[in-house]
């Protein structure tokens, strides 16, 4: 990694925590406590809730929105013209598919500054998808990567690094060196899913992670509470969840991939019974939503449900020996 990519990495030192301290109300007590909490950017203080911040970091409702306010004032989060808009959004990145078609269907590859959703059937080619991403997040930015490391967090035991090992070799990369930026967690149960999402925030800093894969989102959510009754709950949990990717997202300015599962709606008797699980929370949170299907052979197909930057489309990829490419 070059100079220049490891400061790009690296968070601004008027956005560092310790700029913080220097604003009125906020003291080096005050500032130890968010430090333990986890908070260690401007960023990561603007973008939370006052109730979220006395929670984590022990503090008074009241100290919670003066420092809220101080960060997001500190950082300019103020109204913008929409031509200031577009050139804040001109910085963010992508990281290829590794498939002309996808790439193409996405607008130019997964966006940093965004969550992208990925569901469909078993075996139509999520987690294909998301190791082949792992690895070309890896790769120079004149190849469609990002120069960065990838967090792979596993619900489902999905993960293998046999796929890893062959999509590297497929790009003429060292698979060991590959392997060793990614990191890889099991998450147990959908707390910890979230704790670790939550440690996350202090982590992509310090290891230059540039994608953040959940594989998949749901899993834990779906079997942990089960049924009408726990319905309400699991929603609330899971919404939550998914603002703490977005914000994730938005934060470090890094592209995070969630995947998820999906069932059949027998009350459907026209178009497609398959819907993606988790409702109306999972319509909204993610800014792309793009559905796989199964075709013939190795044939996949992709389909945009849901960007508002994106037009509505489908297109044909493959899985390979090698990882995704276009088809024959």
């Amino acid at each position: 990694m070059t100079e220049e990519e490891e400061k790009d990495g690296e968070v601004p030192e008027e956005h560092s925590l310790e700029s913080l301290g220097k604003l009125p109300g906020v003291g080096s007590t005050t500032l130890s406590k968010l430090k333990d909490a986890g908070y260690t950017t401007l960023q990561a203080v603007a973008v939370v809730t006052p109730e979220e911040l006395s929670v984590d970091a022990g503090v008074p409702i009241t100290t919670a929105q003066k420092i809220i306010s101080a960060a997001r004032q500190a950082l300019n989060i103020t109204f913008k013209t929409a031509l200031e808009l577009k050139q804040e959004r001109m910085n963010t990145r992508k990281i290829t598919t590794s498939s002309k078609n996808l790439d193409e269907l996405l607008g130019g590859g997964i966006e940093t500054r965004m969550l992208t959703e990925v569901f469909g059937e078993y075996g139509s080619g999520k987690t294909q998808i998301c190791h082949q991403l792992s690895v070309n997040v890896q790769l120079p930015e004149d190849k469609g990567g990002l120069r960065g490391k990838a967090v792979y967090i596993d619900t489902e035991g999905t993960f293998r690094w046999e796929r890893i090992e062959a999509m590297a070799k497929g790009l003429g990369l060292d698979p060991d060196e590959i392997m060793s930026n990614i990191y890889w967690i099991r998450a147990i149960n959908s707390n910890h899913q979230m704790e670790v999402v939550g440690k996350l925030f202090e982590f992509v800093n310090e290891e230059y992670i540039r994608l953040v894969i959940v594989d998949s989102v749901t899993s834990h959510f779906r079997a942990e509470y089960p049924g009408r009754e726990n319905l309400a709950a699991r929603q609330q949990k899971l919404n939550k969840h998914l603002h703490q990717l977005v914000r994730l997202a938005e934060v470090y300015n890094i592209a995070v991939v969630i995947t998820n599962q999906v069932m059949s709606r027998p009350d459907v008797f026209y178009g497609d019974p398959t819907q993606a699980v988790g409702g109306h929370v999972m319509y909204h949170a993610p800014g792309v939503r793009v559905q796989l299907k199964r075709s013939r052979g190795n044939k996949r197909i992709a389909r945009i449900v849901d960007a508002p930057h994106l037009p509505e489309g489908e297109t044909v990829f493959a899985i390979t020996e090698w990882g995704i490419r276009d088809p024959d």
